[in-house]
């Protein structure tokens, strides 16, 4: 069946901060698993789903972002008389992922805010993804295809990624109220931003991927704020529940918080070990520390 979800939206507007000095140039979704920068990972993983338009929303500092899926002529020559036919190929496969888009975040206001930015860029009636990029996950079904094939399931609800996390960690996360258990999904009744530990209705938490109805906007655009004093979305996918529905899954694979400096590293040596050519290498590197 044809994805009904052609857009997906990538909140990437961040500073960086806990990347410093790297990120002092470079904007942190540049920075590379493996062979390719982070950003790169999540709009593979849109694009294997059979989404066709990204829209980053990011901060006016960092042009280096399209500039990376932009074709390069001088490089594709280059690459072409030493004959890197190989290296070639993969440089024209980025261009040729989706068509991208700009939206500016004027100020840190939230995730909800920047979803919100790229409002403009939905149409009415129309369903899109939002991928985090920090939340790397290594799966065979691309983690956002795996949401999608619950969207079209459920009479195209809307759905939200979940993994299960300690109970000593949901103050961190959203956590979900959980309506009615499904074989593959649940049907939520509540979404709580960071509750309190004694508070929480589960420990089955929201990270990084959303399927999500327009009709979310209305309730982006009253720019109530919520915990941190900020436009929390977990607050607005509550509006969602009713109409056209709202359910979660427990999408296959490892996912890894790349925002972090233990969590990028875990990341990059997960791929490593699943990549063809250093697996065996790295095992053997590995052994030696």
């Amino acid at each position: 069946m044809k994805s009904l979800i052609k857009k997906a939206i990538f909140p990437i507007a961040g500073l960086g901060t806990r990347f410093l000095p790297a990120t002092k140039s470079i904007p942190k979704e540049m920075l590379t698993i493996l062979d390719r920068p982070v950003l790169e990972w999540a709009v593979l993983e849109a694009s294997k789903s059979g989404i066709e338009e990204m829209i980053f929303v990011t901060s006016s500092n960092k042009n280096t972002i399209l500039e990376h899926f932009d074709k390069s002529e001088l490089l594709e020559l280059s690459l072409k008389k030493k004959k890197k036919l190989d290296k070639l190929k993969l440089i024209k496969e980025q261009n040729k992922l989706g068509y991208f888009s700009i939206v500016i975040q004027d100020e840190p206001k939230g995730l909800g805010h920047a979803v919100w930015c790229a409002r403009k860029l939905i149409k009415k009636h129309e369903n899109f993804a939002v991928i985090l990029p920090d939340d790397v996950i290594l799966s065979k079904t691309p983690a956002i295809k795996q949401l999608i094939n619950v969207f079209n399931e459920t009479n195209y609800s809307s759905v939200v990624g979940l993994k299960k996390v300690p109970k000593k960690d949901v103050s961190k996360y959203g956590v979900i109220n959980i309506k009615k258990k499904y074989p593959n999904f649940y049907s939520i009744s509540d979404l709580v931003e960071k509750p309190k530990i004694d508070e929480a209705p589960s420990n089955l938490s929201v990270v990084g991927r959303y399927v999500l109805s327009e009709k979310i906007f209305k309730t982006l655009s009253l720019k109530k704020k919520g915990f941190g004093n900020e436009i929390q979305l977990t607050d607005a996918l509550n509006s969602l529940i009713e109409q056209p529905g709202l359910f979660g899954t427990e999408f296959e694979g490892r996912r890894f918080d790349c925002g972090s400096k233990l969590g990028f590293i875990e990341a990059n040596l997960n791929f490593g070990l699943n990549d063809p050519e250093i697996k065996s290498n790295l095992r053997l590197l590995m052994k030696k520390l």
